[in-house]
């Protein structure tokens, strides 16, 4: 029998970033094509959770790079 363990502290948000950080690592991925996938066949509450994603991916980078500016 085989057993799925998953390694200690890895959150389901932190596994589903990591899986989208690396589709978007592939450089021939067309990201119109994935957006205009999105925006034309998902709800509408899916389209406005993935835009909830990408604001929190910027404000995190801003407050990162804020911080390394005072220090």
């Amino acid at each position: 029998m085989r057993r799925f363990v998953r390694p200690v502290g890895i959150t389901e948000a932190e596994r589903a970033g990591k899986t989208i950080t690396q589709c978007l690592s592939d450089l021939q991925l067309d990201l119109e094509a994935v957006g205009s996938y999105i925006a034309r066949t998902s709800p509408t509450v899916i389209y406005k959770r993935f835009i909830e994603v990408a604001e929190a991916a910027l404000y995190e980078k801003e407050l990162r790079d804020e911080q390394e500016e005072l220090s």
